[in-house]
């Protein structure tokens, strides 16, 4: 088997490594606000004995989640905050999640491209122009607004044919603003939680939060759409020069 090929099939293999590793022990039954707050003092034990340790477990879980597709996202990104700290925990949930989203549209790729063509057909039909003509700006616009499900952008990047490098950049800066709300939210958790409650997330779609993400969306495109007036005004301009 060359090397390669030995490539193509490492993201294929993690991801279903980490399937495995999430089965084995159970994590996927464990990601649940009850369970967070079941172990909130001992995961704060943990991390304070073992800070180095504890970290690289979590960006491992966090990868795993997101490659696997797992719909707990957010709930681990609170944990991070609730666990490290807003900053620390932000960072080391960004790197958690950019990882899990590049082993998925790796293995999406190389392995089952196909696959997902056929399931996301209208929704690929939507973006696939945007990604073929302006993938990195199209793609950070895309993220910084959680409009559409952080595994279908992964999926879908990976079947239109985006390159891997501006899809990790894309994929790192645009989700930097908003995972650093989610780890500030669990940074504040402590007291929520060791009462038994939950989360309240409308927050996160309040004005002072979401407008300022919209507008650097909005900021993102507009290389894009410049470039759109530019080329229609170029093809109005060559269309009139060749009926003259």
């Amino acid at each position: 088997m060359t090397l390669a090929r030995l490539k193509h099939l490492l993201p294929l293999a993690l991801l279903i490594a980490g399937l495995i590793a999430l089965w084995a022990f159970g994590l996927q039954r464990d990601l649940s606000w009850a369970s967070l707050s079941r172990h909130q003092a001992e995961l704060l034990a943990i991390v304070a004995a073992h800070p180095l340790r504890a970290g690289v477990a979590y960006v491992v879980i966090y990868a795993a989640t997101v490659a696997c597709s797992l719909p707990e996202g957010a709930l681990v990104t609170i944990a991070g905050g609730l666990l490290f700290g807003a900053g620390l925990g932000g960072v080391l949930a960004i790197l958690g999640a950019s990882a899990g989203a590049v082993i998925l549209f790796l293995a999406a790729r190389y392995a089952f491209a196909d696959i997902v063509a056929a399931r996301a057909a209208p929704f690929m039909a939507r973006i696939r122009p945007g990604i073929e003509r302006d993938g990195f700006l199209y793609l950070l616009a895309l993220r910084l607004v959680p409009v559409f499900p952080f595994w279908l952008l992964n999926l879908v990047a990976a079947a239109c044919g985006m390159r891997v490098l501006p899809f990790a950049l894309a994929t790192v800066l645009g989700i930097i603003p908003g995972t650093f709300v989610y780890a500030w939210i669990g940074a504040g958790l402590a007291g929520v939680l060791a009462g038994g409650g939950t989360p309240d997330f409308a927050m996160i779609f309040s004005p002072r939060i979401l407008l300022p993400l919209l507008a650097l969306a909005m900021l993102t495109l507009l290389p894009v759409a410049w470039r759109a007036v530019k080329g229609r005004r170029g093809t109005e301009h060559d269309g009139t020069g060749q009926d003259a």
